[in-house]
């Protein structure tokens, strides 16, 4: 067991699941309160990292292609503070953090767990019913149909027909983008036999994002919609077996395998079969 906790949140893993606990601190980000706890099996993890700093460092998990909705649909489009695989570690701490990072490491390479893409979803998205206000209006989803009701501020030529109903079975696609700078984000869906090119402002299928603090949250809207469409692994692109595994990387690997059986963590046997994965990949 291995376990790190920090005002910004605590790391908890057993073996076979890392446990994300948002912190309480007010640093915390309102995705990552409102996301709540995450539960990430090993076979939804990449890799792991700790980098230091002066005054502190960070945890960041990887994970593999296609494992998460969330991460599918935000596309790399979160910042660090409301991104939930990250956590800022205190610099008397970073024994703990090394620690963690050690036996994470340890346990993806002694079950040999691949770092190609998921033909499925690990993690089940965020919890529904789930409701969101933000921008020009609110969107729920109860897990199978997704509500969109218009505030104040919503163009007439959307908000006139009123509060818009889809159902699960009839929506292709769902897209969240963040505002940046002067451009406005939106979450906006993908409806069979109602498409449009319409801008979000306009869009009867999409709600407009001015960029303020509950915007972030339509992710997980987006998200829990996303974890219930098919999965898009045959939208990934084909992969080489190992893409960034060169021989340096195989070669410190076999060192770690060493130091591993060496230091009696590996038995024979597992030494042995660990080591024949990896000059496979040579």
């Amino acid at each position: 067991m291995a376990e790190i906790l920090q005002r910004d949140g605590t790391w908890t893993f057993d073996g076979d699941t890392l446990r994300i606990v948002p912190g309480r601190d007010k640093s915390v980000s309102l995705l990552r309160k409102t996301l709540g706890e995450l539960a990430l099996p090993l076979a939804a993890l990449a890799g792991i990292s700790f980098e230091q700093g002066k005054k502190s460092g960070r945890l960041r998990l990887r994970l593999r292609a296609g494992a998460d909705p969330l991460l599918q649909i935000a596309g790399g489009k979160l910042v660090d503070a409301a991104d939930p695989y990250q956590l800022t570690v205190e610099s008397d701490r970073y024994g703990v953090a090394e620690y963690l990072v050690d036996e994470v490491r340890n346990a993806l390479l002694l079950e040999q767990v691949p770092s190609t893409g998921c033909e499925a979803y690990l993690l089940p998205g965020p919890s529904v019913p789930l409701s969101v206000t933000a921008g020009d209006g609110t969107a729920s989803f109860d897990g199978e149909t997704v509500r969109l009701e218009w505030k104040w501020n919503t163009e007439e030529a959307k908000s006139a027909a009123g509060t818009r109903t889809l159902d699960l079975g009839d929506i292709e696609g769902v897209e969240w983008q963040p505002s940046a700078g002067l451009e406005n984000g939106y979450l906006r869906f993908t409806v069979k036999n109602a498409l449009t090119k319409a801008p979000p402002k306009y869009d009867p299928n999409a709600i407009d994002l001015f960029g303020f603090k509950k915007d972030p949250l339509m992710a997980l809207v987006a998200a829990a919609v996303q974890a219930r469409l098919p999965h898009p692994s045959k939208e990934l692109p084909a992969a080489p077996a190992h893409p960034s595994e060169d021989h340096d990387t195989l070669l410190r690997r076999l060192r770690e395998l060493g130091e591993l059986h060496k230091s009696g963590v590996l038995t024979d046997e597992e030494f042995t079969t660990a080591k024949q994965a990896v000059l496979k990949r040579m």
